[in-house]
């Protein structure tokens, strides 16, 4: 069973809702699944070296203290979920184009399940700059792949422009927040939502596979 996942590497809630899908694949381990993560970026005017942090905060919440508040309950979510978010320690606001190419070339190595949850460990818990090629490269190198190499094609530019147009397809399609789960290309889900609601989208898509109703989508 094929589910992609709309996501951005800076979203808190796409944290999250990876370790409630985890949980739903978890308990259905007759299933074979293939995962693979698309490009959202939330921020797509970012400028590409990023932001200050607390500018970030001060444009979009109007300041630290209500983005206190608003943080607060998603920490408390990403608690209920083994997760520490050390939100306040991020220092900058990435641009996340190169972490989406990145992760683009996770697919091929085979390692982009992994690849993702390096990248949210890195800025949400070690709270490191995932706008910076070094930074993605020592992270890509930290999951098996070519670390130098990761880091020239970065610097190149390599598939940017394809993560740019990966991007702009989801919004075409309508997605307007992440995570957004798409099963085989026909049910969505949008939202961290409990296992309990995502197990229930797969055992319609299990069953429409083995009925026949519904063909397994090969596409990449």
């Amino acid at each position: 069973m094929k589910i992609e996942i709309v996501s951005d590497p800076v979203c808190p809630w796409c944290y999250i809702g990876k370790r409630r899908l985890e949980q739903a694949l978890a308990q259905r381990p007759d299933i074979q699944f293939e995962i693979a993560y698309r490009p959202f970026q939330l921020n797509p005017d970012m400028p590409v070296e990023g932001v200050d942090r607390a500018s970030y905060l001060e444009a979009k919440f109007g300041g630290p203290e209500r983005a206190k508040t608003i943080y607060a309950r998603v920490k408390a979510e990403g608690a209920k979920e083994g997760l520490s978010l050390n939100i306040e320690g991020i220092a900058r606001q990435p641009n996340t184009l190169a972490a989406h190419t990145l992760l683009r070339w996770g697919i091929e190595a085979g390692v982009q399940f992994e690849l993702k949850e390096a990248l949210l460990r890195a800025y949400f818990t070690e709270n490191r700059d995932i706008g910076d090629h070094a930074v993605l490269a020592d992270i890509a190198g930290s999951v098996g792949m070519d670390a130098a190499l990761v880091k020239q094609l970065l610097d190149e530019g390599r598939d940017r422009d394809i993560a740019e147009q990966e991007d702009a397809m989801a919004r075409q399609m309508g997605v307007s927040g992440v995570p957004f789960f798409i099963f085989e290309r026909k049910y969505g889900v949008s939202g961290a939502q409990p296992p309990e609601q995502l197990l229930q989208v797969i055992d319609k898509v299990a069953e429409e596979l083995a009925s026949g109703e519904l063909a397994a989508n090969d596409a990449d």
